[in-house]
């Protein structure tokens, strides 16, 4: 099976097999069939494409409904720390933050459901991340959480002298203040 669970509800990690000979190695990245098949339906309908160098961070944010999105997120080159945080209203890990080491080496992916909030911290020289996106962005719904939310205990791995982070992201309430419309239906 290529998705492995985690402790919270609908957040999956996939890992794709991978072949590898004399001359490198092939992966299908996504393959509809291979999710429909796990029960994973989803109908992506924007790629997106970041490259950040050492010590960014970028996050927590999220799109509120009707425009949330649900995201497949991977590195193409270098290494992140990529963190969800459950952000619906009535899930039993309300509030709690997931963190993963997702690198070009080792070719995991993060499926980041509707109703999580999410970011990243670059721990390598640089990185370059993508992710496919089931909504379109939508700047209206644009929503986030402090990136540094005491609450949620996010090691970012990145000492806090070299934390590069956008004006947009310093603003962000903590969770407790932020405006979000997600409740869990499990």
């Amino acid at each position: 099976m290529p998705f492995i669970t985690t402790p919270f509800p609908d957040l999956l990690v996939f890992e794709p097999k991978v072949f590898e000979d004399n001359r490198g190695y092939f992966f299908e990245s996504y393959n509809q069939q291979v999710f429909s098949a796990e029960g994973v339906k989803i109908n992506f309908v924007q790629d997106n494409q970041a490259k950040s160098s050492f010590g960014v961070v970028r996050g927590l944010h999220f799109q509120l409904n009707p425009h949330s999105q649900t995201k497949l997120l991977r590195v193409l080159s270098g290494e992140i720390i990529d963190a969800v945080v459950d952000i619906r209203k009535k899930s039993p890990t309300y509030g709690k933050a997931y963190t993963i080491l997702l690198s070009a080496e080792n070719k995991k992916q993060l499926l980041v459901p509707k109703g999580f909030a999410h970011g990243y911290s670059v721990i390598s020289e640089t990185a370059e991340v993508f992710y496919k996106c089931d909504e379109f962005y939508h700047k209206e719904s644009e929503g986030g959480i402090a990136w540094n939310d005491p609450a949620l205990q996010i090691d970012w791995q990145v000492p806090a002298d070299k934390i590069i982070v956008s004006e947009k992201d310093k603003v962000y309430p903590l969770l407790e203040n932020a405006t979000h419309n997600f409740v869990f239906k499990g």
